[in-house]
């Protein structure tokens, strides 16, 4: 069983909702990566999507676009982010790291040569924005062998073929987009949410993760009536953006705190 597979395992023995946390490698500092991975398994996050800086994020909304820009300035690519999981596993071992990113640094280093940094790294995972299911079985199956899960993306735009390609090459867990747009977009329609995630739980057995547009507590612990962990990014990313870079650490770990408190309530 992966590391993800047993954190979903274990949240469901609880009773509780999963918090999947997103930051970009290298914002806003490259040597306060790891201090924030930390800093939100230490608020309450469950499992850490660690973004790979990209010069086009077409799913990335302004917030996340900045800071793709601001780790891009840093120079950090794909060696960089491994040596980030490899830094953060020396001394957390339990909390999963799920690299998300785009197809094209992947294909420049090779997909075989990826799986095998990121397993020797210790991630746990990865989302590729535009590796669609259908297109990469042998992709999935490469990293399903060395013990690493591919999560797609699903939308509400999403056909029941779709939804069924990625319950037959997807693992780890299921990401369902909220909304039409990109990161950090209008707010959420909760009603509209459980409708969709009904019926993709017709199909796909794993579990769901909602993100975009979760904002707060409060749509936290809205979408948590559904969902099996919701995934908070820009907001993240926003207050990164709203503090020194010396505050950062203590102000993301608060802020994980307070949606954590929220979906315990």
């Amino acid at each position: 069983m992966s590391r993800i597979a047993s954190t979903f395992a274990a949240l469901k023995a609880q009773n509780k909702t999963g918090l999947v946390t997103f930051i970009t490698a290298g914002d806003p500092a490259p040597e306060l990566t790891v201090p924030l991975m930390h800093a939100l398994v230490a608020g309450g996050a469950n499992v850490l999507e660690l973004g790979v800086p990209f010069s086009d994020p077409m799913a990335e909304g302004p917030v996340i676009q900045r800071a793709c820009e601001r780790a891009l300035k840093f120079g950090i690519g794909l060696p960089d982010v491994f040596n980030f999981v490899r830094e953060f596993r020396q001394t957390d071992t339990t909390t999963p790291v799920v690299l998300m990113g785009y197809a094209n640094p992947i294909e420049r280093i090779g997909p075989d040569n990826f799986i095998r940094c990121a397993r020797e790294a210790g991630a746990d995972g990865a989302i590729v924005v535009d590796y669609p299911p259908e297109e990469c079985a042998a992709f999935a199956d490469a990293m399903r062998a060395n013990g690493l899960d591919l999560i797609f993306l699903l939308a509400p735009t999403s056909t029941t073929a779709r939804v069924q390609q990625v319950a037959r090459y997807g693992s780890g867990f299921s990401y369902y987009v909220s909304l039409k747009g990109v990161t950090g977009s209008a707010a959420i329609d909760t009603a509209d949410v459980a409708r969709r995630v009904a019926a993709i739980r017709e199909h796909v057995k794993l579990p769901i993760g909602v993100g975009f547009g979760i904002r707060d507590g409060a749509t936290a612990r809205a979408v948590a009536e559904v969902a099996d962990a919701v995934v908070i990014g820009s907001r993240i990313i926003q207050e990164l953006e709203s503090v020194p870079p010396e505050q950062a650490v203590a102000a993301v770990r608060t802020f994980t705190a307070g949606i954590r408190s929220a979906l315990d309530s």
